[in-house]
């Protein structure tokens, strides 16, 4: 789990996703000689911060997302919710400014607005995130931002064994999303690829527990095509992998842009189920990662 952990402490916020580009960027170019196949690299500014992996002759892409929520520094001690973080008093921030390194405290007033306990104003624009605290035991693994840096250590993770596929690691989707659209439409017209896995990371529900497999999501606030989807559980019926079924009426991902598109993409998000939900304590059973990883294999194989 180290390189999770050292995932889960990049500050990536949405709409300041550089620094976990870089952080990519290095990681790839330093372990892709271990990796069965070496990819074809695409990044720059016609991608801003995302980076593409290409292997071989890809069929379907897999998309995972770097940023994550957080708040923006306001004026005076204010501050601005980036997503959809859980706002709790006495959650501990982390950032830095022209000043040096910025440590501070979340204050939840009686009226709802939120601000920061600290020494000093921190200058505005400022993006701060959740300080991590990584913990493992046994069977879980719990931080802040397991979504989604939980997804792309799963991507990391297939690309050592991957032959044929496109991974792509994608931007701002906790605050609206809008990367997909210009990645899809540069696969689509470069590779012809019209099929989508979305490497995210989803709640654990009444219906959906931890322990028990990596999720398979019929429908969120989207609804994938039905045809992709029955594909998709097929597969997963046939192999050994271990795997649930999600129906919520809620919740978005990269894969809900996708469905927004123009173009003819068929998509269905794939991920293991997490407690907590953006709170600095996400939680995740090691079970659901190794079945999301596994079935991500099979099914970049076999679609």
């Amino acid at each position: 789990m180290k390189l999770l952990k050292e995932l889960c402490a990049v500050r990536a916020t949405s709409g300041d996703e550089g620094p976990m580009k870089e952080f990519l960027l290095h990681y790839i170019e330093t372990h892709q000689h271990t990796w069965k196949n070496q990819p074809v690299i695409h990044h720059g500014d016609e991608f801003q911060d995302c980076i593409m992996l290409v292997f071989g002759k890809p069929r379907v892409a897999i998309y995972a997302h770097m940023d994550s929520i957080g708040f923006t520094v306001r004026y005076g001690r204010q501050l601005v919710k980036i997503g959809g973080p859980r706002t709790i008093s006495g959650y501990r921030l982390v950032g830095s400014d022209s000043k040096g390194e910025v440590e501070c405290l979340l204050e939840v007033e009686e009226d709802g607005e939120i601000n920061y306990i600290y020494h000093r104003e921190i200058e505005t624009g400022t993006p701060l995130s959740f300080k991590p605290d990584f913990r493992e035991t046994a069977t879980q693994v719990q931080c802040c931002y397991m979504d989604n840096r939980l997804g792309v250590y799963a991507a990391l993770k297939v690309a050592e064994t991957l032959e044929d596929g496109i991974i792509a690691f994608s931007s701002w989707e906790e605050h609206g999303g809008g990367s997909v659209g210009y990645l899809a439409d540069y696969m689509y017209r470069k590779y012809q690829v019209r099929q989508a896995l979305i490497s995210d990371i989803t709640w654990v529900t009444e219906g959906v527990k931890a322990g028990k497999g990596v999720a398979i999501s019929i429908r969120d606030s989207g609804i994938p095509r039905r045809a992709f989807v029955n594909k998709i559980r097929n597969i997963a019926e046939e192999s050994t992998v271990p795997f649930q079924l999600e129906v919520e009426g809620s919740g978005g991902s990269d894969g809900t842009d996708l469905q927004k598109s123009m173009l003819p993409i068929d998509w269905c998000f794939i991920g293991a189920p997490e407690k907590n939900v953006h709170t600095p304590e996400e939680t995740v059973h090691k079970k659901d990662i190794q079945s999301m990883i596994d079935l991500y294999g099979v099914l970049m194989k076999s679609l």
